[in-house]
């Protein structure tokens, strides 16, 4: 059973007034989502009691059976939200406000899950590279960069999710020999975070990399004196898209409503509301992710960065290819 701390954000923004409650367990780092719930709690008067589970949130829940208290389940990335509707922990929901914010590719079968946020997977560039101005990611196997691409492990879910959509787009063989070729490429072994990307783009290490765009919001918005801000200053980002379809690839942050939830009214309620406008806003500018609502005022930085055309591939189809991903990862030496 992993590790966790409850915090019941209601205590601290409406502990006399509160009429009711709802218990959410998630994997979420902490400072991300408690500005949403306690904005949640002051507009409803609705407590939410927080678990924050590290490891084994699914172990825990099944632990605790019929008698959990769990009524939502928060979590990020495809494969880890299919997990909990495979593990018989989730139900289906029927909610007209959560149907019309958000796409169909962005909610499970049955609606048994829903995306909250995106995160798209983006090219952090050389700021001084003034004749690249776009980008697919198969370019990233083009022998000119050769030595010049940084990228975290090929096993990260970032990332095996990435090259499932690959797969989904180019076939298998197609991108084995992608992989080969972007490992020709790199300029060091792939490891470390995506910020690491940036930091070595500044020192030189390489020209470009692949790694998540909320970071790019994270650095640029640092102190100004902080390392964080000059790797951000380094730094343009290009949104590649996929040659077949034209799209970004993106993952997700997303929730379900647990199986037994004993408070499964005031959860369609949480999730309806995190997918309002305001929620939505707040996604955007306290964690520069991408909001599943169209329409919603994003962070300057992440407005800075244009359109956002998402793959049309469907979450469900990039899940089937994760660990045939994984697979190709180790089978070419990728992080080796």
């Amino acid at each position: 059973m992993g590790s966790f701390a409850l915090i019941s954000v209601g205590l601290t923004a409406a502990p006399v007034f509160a009429a009711d409650e709802i218990n959410l367990y998630t994997t979420r780092e902490p400072r991300l989502i408690l500005p949403l719930l306690e904005s949640f709690t002051a507009d409803t008067n609705i407590n939410v009691n927080t678990v924050f589970v590290k490891d084994g949130l699914i172990e825990r829940v099944k632990t605790e059976g019929e008698q959990s208290p769990a009524d939502i389940l928060m979590t990020v990335d495809i494969g880890n939200l299919l997990d909990l509707v495979e593990a018989g922990i989730t139900q289906p929901v029927d909610s007209k406000p959560l149907t019309e914010a958000i796409p169909e590719n962005l909610r499970g079968k049955d609606n048994q899950w829903f995306s909250l946020s995106m995160r798209d997977r983006v090219a952090y560039v050389a700021a001084d590279l003034d004749d690249v101005k776009e980008l697919t990611y198969e370019d990233f196997a083009d022998p000119r960069w050769k030595g010049k691409v940084c990228i975290r492990s090929g096993q990260h879910p970032y990332n095996t999710a990435m090259i499932a959509a690959m797969i989904a787009h180019n076939g298998p063989e197609a991108t084995e020999k992608w992989l080969k070729d972007v490992k020709a490429n790199l300029g060091r072994k792939a490891a470390g975070g995506d910020r690491d990307v940036a930091r070595d783009i500044l020192g030189g290490i390489c020209d470009v990399g692949i790694a998540n765009a909320y970071y790019v919001g994270r650095m640029k918005n640092d102190d100004p004196k902080s390392d964080a801000f000059k790797w951000g200053e380094a730094i343009k980002v290009i949104r590649p898209t996929f040659k077949e379809s034209g799209g970004t690839h993106v993952n997700i942050s997303g929730a379900s409503v647990a199986k037994y939830a004993p408070n499964k009214d005031n959860a369609v309620k949480l999730l309806e509301y995190l997918v309002s406008d305001k929620a939505q806003s707040l996604y955007a500018k306290a964690n520069y992710e991408y909001p599943v609502k169209a329409g919603v005022e994003l962070d300057p930085v992440v407005a800075s960065f244009g359109e956002l055309t998402v793959d049309n591939l469907p979450l469900t189809e990039i899940a089937k290819h994760r660990k045939l991903a994984s697979e190709l990862v180790d089978k070419v030496g990728f992080n080796n």
